[in-house]
């Protein structure tokens, strides 16, 4: 009775004052995880429990992650600067928080590229709109109109008649080019048609247009999309032989495989948001979705990454509703009725007060859908994931493929395996073991080529120890470690700070036209030399700059010709600060 209660107040928002987007997003979860006998209450608190230590854990390991890449950033930097598109990156694909880059940035004596960040950030924003927005009809089909506010006279509702054919005749209504309604349009010209009834089905409801052709006695119009604005359909295209006229009948042919797949792709839909639901809980709900001939897309909500378990058990829910090759069931009845009835829909979605219910898989899944749909689910052939990902904080999004992507898939798969068989030699039945072995062996080198590193830097230390000059009972080092990387420095300078005793050290390796820099200063001179002053000293000379604690720090270069000569300098440098004694 609750979720009845709250159903009809989304439904009649407007009249109660329950506008506000904030409404639907508070009470949308509420729905999702109230059950007719269950205590909401209880169910209510423990997900809100578990979705809170979920994302406390999501956050420990972004900032994990994105120090991770922020120390490798500042160990490449060629200026004292962080670049906006460096911040912009931590932020956007580790999630890691501006003002904490700015935090870490200020320790280390850095700044931050504030107005290149917000450049990416305004990138951003303008592709976000651009994909989430409705297609421009007249950006994308300059014959066609944005809108169909224009003086004309459509007011009729399209017929659609395609639920049952893919060919129909009909009248040409209308004719608009630009933003003009014109009486004909001719051969290479774009534009928009409007029909009394069509058998195209329009963009919506996540399902795009149809494609195929209109033909009259004088031409033939390409439709490459149908869209819809109010209950008007726009056949968009352009006319590929002789010329269209207002008021000629046409016969409109929709492409028989691009519809059909389609199709495919949208019954299948139906079928994932129910095994869905059913694997991960109740409080999985729609998010978008895109259906193409090609693949479906499905955004939900869900607070953690679908677990390769669970879409395997998704998807042999989805493919068993297939098998059984149910019929089905499409019923139009009255908005209360159906809601009653326990039909899903979209919460904030306004429908008509005549509804169309779809039962897939008997009565696995029940949904309002004004969309085109396979006659019996053994029509959709097969369903394969393909991906799983994150897009927002709790919203996840799987795309999968069926009937004939499906099996393109499964061959693709098919000849990828071959060819793994062949690399490691193998046949296809051992692959799984012969990887386990190779990736063991590649294990086994890694763990020995690190034990060599570590042996190598030990005795680069003892050899480079009898090298330190002493500067006023300091010893002070500054050497050049060609092949060296930034690991191996930094091993490198703690052999050397543990047999000096009494340090200042400073390593260096060019790698390519990059300089990489350790310095590192015994805890015992950091009141008279800071690692991060030494080190920006020698990288401002080699083109760059960087910083970190009083005991080590890193920095980067871009010059480096002009590294021996900062090396030579840095006994002076030293003497300056602490004296001859």
């Amino acid at each position: 009775m609750l979720r009845r209660i709250i159903r009809r107040a989304l439904r009649h928002g407007s009249e109660l004052g329950l506008t506000e987007p904030f409404f639907y997003k508070l009470v949308d979860p509420l729905i999702s995880v109230m059950g007719e006998t269950a205590d909401p209450v209880q169910r209510i608190r423990a997900f809100v429990t578990d979705t809170l230590k979920q994302e406390e854990e999501r956050f420990a390991e972004t900032l994990q992650q994105g120090l991770k890449h922020l120390e490798a950033a500042v160990a490449t930097l060629s200026s004292r600067t962080i670049p906006g598109e460096v911040v912009f990156k931590l932020y956007d694909t580790y999630g890691f928080p501006v003002d904490l880059t700015a935090d870490i940035a200020r320790e280390q004596n850095l700044e931050l590229d504030q107005a290149g960040f917000e450049k990416c950030m305004e990138e951003q924003r303008r592709r976000s709109r651009e994909s989430g927005k409705f297609i421009d009809v007249s950006a994308t089909f300059p014959g066609s109109p944005s809108t169909l506010s224009v003086g004309t006279d459509i007011v009729r509702a399209t017929k659609f008649t395609g639920y049952n054919t893919l060919k129909d005749t009909g009248r040409i209504e209308n004719l608009l080019q630009g933003n003009q309604v014109v009486t004909q349009l001719e051969a290479g010209q774009k534009g928009a048609v409007v029909l009394d009834q069509t058998p195209f089905y329009a963009e919506s409801g996540g399902q795009v247009g149809d494609q195929g052709e209109l033909v009259s006695d004088t031409g033939t119009f390409v439709v490459e999309d149908t869209q819809k604005q109010g209950n008007v359909h726009l056949h968009l295209g352009k006319v590929s032989r002789g010329k269209l006229q207002t008021g000629q009948p046409v016969s409109a042919q929709v492409e028989n495989a691009t519809r059909i797949n389609t199709v495919r792709n949208h019954s299948a839909t139906h079928l994932l948001h129910a095994a869905l639901r059913e694997v991960l809980g109740e409080h999985v709900t729609q998010k978008g979705s895109l259906v193409a001939p090609d693949r479906l897309r499905f955004d939900f909500s869900h607070p953690q990454p679908v677990s390769a378990e669970q879409l395997a058990q998704i998807e042999q829910l989805v493919n068993g509703k297939i098998l059984e090759n149910l019929e089905t069931q499409i019923r139009k009845m009255p908005l209360d009725e159906a809601l009653d009835s326990g039909a899903m829909s979209l919460f904030g979605e306004k429908y008509d007060e005549q509804v169309r219910v779809l039962n897939l898989g008997g009565d696995f899944s029940v949904e309002l859908c004004g969309g085109t749909h396979v006659a019996r689910s053994g029509d959709i052939g097969l369903f394969k994931f393909v991906a799983e990902t994150g897009i927002a904080a709790g919203v996840r999004r799987v795309e999968a493929v069926t009937g004939t992507g499906a099996l393109e898939w499964v061959e693709q798969m098919e000849a990828q395996q071959a060819d793994l068989a062949r690399l490691l030699k193998s046949n296809r039945g051992k692959l799984t073991a012969k990887l386990e072995q190779t990736l063991e062996n590649t294990r086994r080198l890694e763990k020995e080529l690190e034990q060599l590193k570590g042996k190598m830097a030990s005795r680069a230390g003892a050899e480079l120890s009898e090298q330190a000059e002493q500067v006023n009972g300091i010893a002070v080092l500054a050497r050049n470690l060609d092949g060296a990387d930034p690991k191996t420095l930094r091993d490198t300078v703690d052999q050397l700070k543990s047999k000096l005793g009494t340090a200042v050290i400073v390593l260096g390796t060019v790698k390519g036209d990059k300089v990489s820099l350790v310095a590192g200063v015994t805890k015992d001179s950091t009141d008279k030399v800071q690692a991060g002053d030494l080190v920006n000293y020698v990288a401002q000379q080699v083109g760059g700059k960087g910083g970190g604690r009083p005991d080590l720090a890193q920095a980067g270069g871009n010059n480096p010709s002009a590294l021996p000569d900062a090396l030579a300098g840095v006994s002076d440098w030293v003497r300056e600060r602490v004296g001859d004694g």
